[in-house]
């Protein structure tokens, strides 16, 4: 409709300027609008050269209906898998170990991350602690447990004798999932090969998981907390024992008690541990 009147004032002034040679214009074409050449006006034509214009801008609007918006292109990151040495399952050590698969990105986590978080401690530690995922300070210093939920880890370590330096402490996940969330499935199974392959070499005689995502990933299950916390298991000949996470404890502090319980039963089991291979 508006199309319509705008051509009809365009006839209005060039009807106009024919008759008195002077030019009426507007300062600029509203941008909606394009130019359309008219006739000089002719009384016995009217009603003809009104409706030319008005056909050309339907042939316009369909031709404009017709034509499909391309879809934007989304820039998938290319997950490089040979970024990990093809033999890294051969590695020897720990060391070897990280220098193979430190350039992971066989997840798109690899692209996100700040650094590898490989883990840190004894390479023959007797226990291995392990978590869900590196955090924002994990995934800026490419070390396990250095935040708050990692300091706190260290005191409860140490309320039971057991020191940093001593254990092994890694995650499921060397990288920092986005908004710290739970890594999913995907990214679970992207990177377990790797845990899997610490725990080889490492040869811990416990494990204490961190938290449902290390209990579940390690026990191929789906308990609640309140159904496997403080109970061992066996993992591959591993006893394995499960607990809260310590950012958890941060959220909850009413959880310390049960937490202070579980360490006090690993300590327990260490200590039996021991003195049963000096005896043998």
């Amino acid at each position: 409709m508006q199309k319509d009147i705008f051509d009809r004032i365009i006839v209005f002034f060039e009807g106009i300027r024919q008759q008195t040679g002077e030019y009426l214009y507007f300062e600029e074409m509203p941008e909606q609008f394009e130019a359309t050449a008219v006739p000089k006006v002719q009384k016995t034509e009217e009603r003809t050269i009104k409706k030319a214009p008005i056909e050309a801008i339907k042939i316009e609007e369909s031709k404009i209906v017709e034509i499909k918006q391309p879809q934007p292109v989304i820039a998938t990151p290319t997950l490089l898998d040979e970024k990990v040495a093809p033999d890294w399952q051969q590695a020897k050590s720990l060391d070897e170990l990280l220098n193979k698969i430190k350039d992971c990105q066989k997840c798109p986590l690899g692209i996100t991350r700040t650094k590898f978080v490989f883990g840190e401690g004894n390479p023959n530690a007797d226990i291995m602690v392990i978590g869900e995922a590196p955090g924002a300070d994990e995934d800026l210093q490419g070390l396990p447990f250095v935040g708050r939920a990692g300091q706190l880890l260290t005191k409860i370590l140490e309320s039971v004798g057991f020191r940093r330096q001593d254990v092994f402490i890694g995650n499921i996940n060397k990288c920092r999932p986005p908004g710290n969330r739970v890594p999913s499935k995907n990214e679970v199974e992207a990177c377990e090969p790797f845990l899997l392959k610490q725990i080889e070499l490492i040869k811990p005689k416990f494990i204490l998981a961190l938290g449902l995502t290390a209990a579940n990933t390690l026990m191929k299950s789906n308990y609640k907390m309140g159904d496997i916390r403080g109970k061992l298991f066996n993992y591959n000949g591993i006893q394995t024992l499960v607990t809260y996470h310590p950012a958890a404890l941060l959220r909850n502090p009413n959880w310390k008690k049960p937490v202070w319980e579980d360490m006090k039963l690993l300590r327990k089991l260490y200590d039996e541990y021991i003195e049963k291979t000096k005896k043998e």
